[in-house]
């Protein structure tokens, strides 16, 4: 078959990394004819298809598809995607992201392509934006959900937001876990001793890390907050932010105020492809992101064998399992990760068996291979449907 995937941009990220293992799973395993559609990757995040994975995927930049709402040049985008539908000709239309999803599924629905797939990363609202914003936002995706046959979801969370909201009714939600290739995460701790060498981090030392953009609502301050106590807990206790952004300058200067200095390390903008080493390092994730559909990190981890201390958002409680892989708890609860790190950071066999277990649980169901079989057979389903040929 023909698929389009249609993306805002190709920045290194989860929706990002997720979109790049179907396309070329699609080619590689199945012999499809596809073409990603992608908006100019600007962004401090780094260019994903820089990195020599794309290779042998079809590229297709479309010059106006921008993140940010520009009526003029979302037009010229709209148009743009028209003509490269018109070109492509695909049977499936598999959007990303939400301007790529609104712009995208709107193009293809107009052009009456027979299979018109949405993924939901993460919802573009949420209650830490101003109402108006989020009511927005809101009617922006009922109005798109009308545009296509099927929504994917890569968390259960999702759905359940989606559908609180009036999105779409229920049974248009299918929730396919968004894959990655699990085996470097499988062999992780082979990397533990040269990575802390490289990171001037004692062997013996706990370590701590957070995987995430230095960005607004990942909540690194809430990491920053909890560590005082950790560190009393256990004085060899390290903490290791992996990534990059605008909030580094504003981090560092309120862990100097704390005098932490000497408990913090900044690894900063890593290939993803060097991820399972670092995690390899850890001994424990902790993610205290306010909002995520769900956080490849999670998973990643617990494929790695290192558990997890989380706030309970979006799908994270679809794989942090409270006294089973880790702890879960509610948003902004500072003291409650200060405890379930230390607790952690104190018992040496409950991370053992937190991290077995998530291993255990995790490692085939996040497999690419596995989200892209079942993302193909949603496509089939749809053509089925409205090209019985």
């Amino acid at each position: 078959m023909r698929v389009a995937h249609v993306i805002t941009r190709m920045i290194i990220g989860g929706a990002q990394e997720n979109t790049l293992y179907n396309c070329l799973d699609l080619i590689q395993q199945y012999a499809d004819d596809v073409l990603l559609m992608t908006g100019p990757s600007r962004g401090p995040e780094g260019k994903l298809l820089e990195q020599g994975r794309g290779e042998g995927l079809p590229v297709l930049e479309i010059p106006h598809l921008r993140r940010a709402i520009q009526p003029i040049d979302d037009s010229l985008a709209y148009r743009e995607l028209i003509q490269a539908f018109k070109t492509f000709k695909p049977d499936v239309v598999h959007t990303h992201s939400a301007k790529g999803g609104l712009l995208g599924r709107a193009a293809a629905w107009k052009l009456k392509i027979p299979a018109v797939i949405h993924t939901v990363h993460g919802a573009p609202f949420h209650p830490y934006q101003p109402w108006v914003v989020r009511k927005f936002f809101a009617a922006c995706e009922r109005w798109a959900a009308k545009r296509c046959h099927r929504m994917v979801c890569v968390a259960d969370a999702m759905t359940e937001l989606m559908v609180g909201e009036n999105v779409a009714s229920r049974d248009k939600f299918t929730t396919v876990y968004s894959g990655m290739d699990v085996e470097p995460f499988l062999h992780a701790s082979q990397h533990r001793a040269k990575i802390r060498h490289e990171l001037n981090i004692p062997q013996d030392a706990i370590v701590i890390g957070k995987i995430a953009r230095l960005f607004h609502l990942k909540g690194h301050e809430y990491v920053v907050e909890a560590a005082s106590e950790v560190v009393r807990s256990n004085p060899q206790v390290k903490f290791l932010f992996v990534g990059d952004g605008i909030l580094r300058k504003e981090l560092e200067a309120s862990i100097e105020r704390k005098g932490l200095k000497d408990h913090f390390c900044f690894a900063g903008l890593v290939p993803p492809q060097r991820i399972p080493e670092y995690l390899g390092a850890m001994d424990i994730l902790v993610h205290t992101s306010l909002r995520e559909g769900l956080a490849r990190a999670l998973p990643q981890a617990l494929i790695s064998g290192v558990p997890v201390v989380s706030f309970d958002v979006d799908g994270a409680r679809e794989v942090v399992l409270s006294g089973q892989t880790g702890f879960l708890l509610p948003p902004k609860d500072v003291a409650g990760v200060g405890r379930g790190l230390s607790e952690l950071v104190l018992n040496e066999s409950l991370r053992k068996k937190c991290g077995e277990t998530g291993r255990e649980m995790f490692t085939d169901r996040f497999r690419h291979q596995k989200m892209t079989a079942d993302l193909r057979g949603i496509y089939l389903e749809v053509l089925s449907k409205n090209r019985p040929e």
